[in-house]
């Protein structure tokens, strides 16, 4: 139990701590998210000590009462901290003794706040990324009902930021909808390594007064044990997975931002971003500016740091258990609030995206069709190098004459190769183009549907693979 002068950790210490050193070390302004997570971590260990004939039935029931009350006052907002409550271990284990009295004191056998923090840690994290999942999901579901609905609108599609060749609007929604697909499974497999209990393992050396961990994993609902004490209590592979999971997420959702915004300008005037997600300028009154676009941008930069930040910290520890891992738990907070609301926000962008037909058609231009003049000449047993040399040929000859390429006449086609005949005529078609692309991930009309029957039934394969683990209680 705590010392006289609150800490944990006291007793071997005389005077008191440089004021300025307290604060330096206090993590509870932080890690009292974790509130929830270690009266769920605290209550298990209590069976686990009870079970092991460390503590009598009524002891462990007082104890079970005392966490009970703690999680009411934390929950109704009435918990009270100490100015000695340097973390959330603390406070609660101050508070339980001053409701339960020295019984208290018994909970801590055999336990460190080495394995009882990444415990903790790993029991909010598990619970958030069941969170984060489903408003992934709920994104990528929005962004393909849209695409669905909208898949014969065609608008020009890009390399280079360049105008390539005409695909379905679909296509581009369905281009980030699959890249966002990766990161959906990607979690599912961070929350597999999350979802493994390290309690029991002490500080370094392990627990040596019997605790069974396969009860503790059984209560606390964890997928396995760790292998190695000394490992369990200062990995922090889990939460750089997450961080890194999170920056792949945030790189993917920046770049959909950053076409969005390109095709939301006047020089593109493709879509419309909803009032709802957008603002205005405190001087031009006629702005109105993509906000929601270019915060998901930025805060990608954030979630970056966060994780290059947290492995600077790792690549230079010793083993087991140091202060340094403290850093962790700010890192996923900030970066698990951003994904949050990226995620709705994103969904709340797509869901009200305005687009503007009639622009995207007029952005389509003949010159996009060159490829398309290429493949007519391949159909004609022309081998692809000759029929893409002719193809250039042409677009020079239009840009000389300073004519669309459509407008070349037939006897001017045919000066570059006889193979033109009269129904080069269909090339010219814009839907025609992009229905010739029909083989599977391809912008065609069949192609498209496959992607999103593809999309749904994974969706609903993930949807099985993870259900949600129920808050602590």
């Amino acid at each position: 139990m705590a010392s006289e002068s609150g800490k944990l950790w006291g007793g071997r210490f005389v005077g008191t701590v440089d004021p300025i050193m307290e604060k330096f070390n206090s993590s509870i302004t932080y890690d009292r998210h974790l509130w929830e997570a270690d009266v769920q971590g605290s209550k298990a260990y209590s069976r686990g000590l009870e079970k092991a004939g460390l503590l009598t039935k009524a002891e462990m029931d007082q104890i079970l009462h005392g966490l009970d009350k703690v999680a009411e006052e934390w929950a109704q907002g009435t918990f009270k901290l100490n100015p000695n409550d340097e973390d959330i271990h603390t406070a609660n284990e101050r508070r339980l003794k001053e409701l339960i009295g020295e019984t208290a004191g018994k909970l801590h056998t055999g336990r460190s706040r080495n394995d009882q923090v990444v415990t903790d840690l790993r029991l909010w994290m598990r619970q958030n990324c069941s969170t984060l999942s489903a408003l992934l999901c709920e994104l990528i579901r929005t962004m393909v009902d849209r695409a669905e609905a909208e898949r014969d609108v065609l608008f020009p599609g890009y390399t280079h930021l360049q105008r390539a060749q005409p695909i379905r609007w679909s296509h581009w929604i369905l281009s980030h909808a699959v890249a966002l697909t990766r990161d959906s499974e990607r979690l599912l497999e961070v929350q597999k390594r999350i979802n493994v209990l390290p309690l029991g393992s002490g500080a370094i050396a392990g627990n040596p007064l019997g605790v069974d961990r396969e009860l503790l994993r059984a209560e606390l609902d964890f997928g396995a044990i760790t292998l190695n004490s000394m490992d369990a209590t200062s990995e922090r592979d889990f939460v750089a997975e997450f961080l890194f999971w999170a920056s792949l997420c945030m790189t993917h959702l920046s770049r959909m931002a950053e076409d969005l915004i390109l095709y939301g300008t006047k020089e593109f005037s493709f879509v419309q971003l909803s009032d709802a997600y957008s603002t205005g300028s405190s001087l031009m009154p006629q702005k109105k500016n993509p906000d929601s676009l270019e915060l998901i941008r930025s805060k990608a930069g954030r979630v970056f740091g966060r994780c290059a930040g947290l492995l600077m910290t790792l690549k230079g520890l010793p083993s087991t258990y140091n202060k340094d891992l403290q850093e962790d738990k700010e890192a996923v907070f900030e970066v698990s609030d951003t994904m949050s609301a990226v995620l709705q926000v994103a969904t709340g962008v797509i869901s009200t995206l305005q687009i503007h037909r009639e622009n995207m058609g007029r952005a389509l231009s003949p010159d996009m069709l060159a490829t398309d003049l290429a493949y007519y000449l391949v159909r004609k047993g022309m081998p692809f190098r000759q029929a893409h040399e002719a193809s250039g040929k042409a677009v020079f000859m239009a840009e000389t004459k300073g004519v669309a390429l459509n407008q070349l006449s037939l006897q001017e086609l045919q000066t570059i190769s006889p193979l033109f005949s009269g129904d080069v005529s269909h090339v010219w078609d814009y839907g025609h183009s992009v229905e010739q692309y029909q083989a599977l991930g391809g912008t065609a009309r069949s192609s498209v549907d496959w992607q999103i029957g593809q999309l749904r039934a994974l969706l609903r394969a993930q949807q099985a693979e993870s259900p949600p683990h129920p808050s602590p209680k």
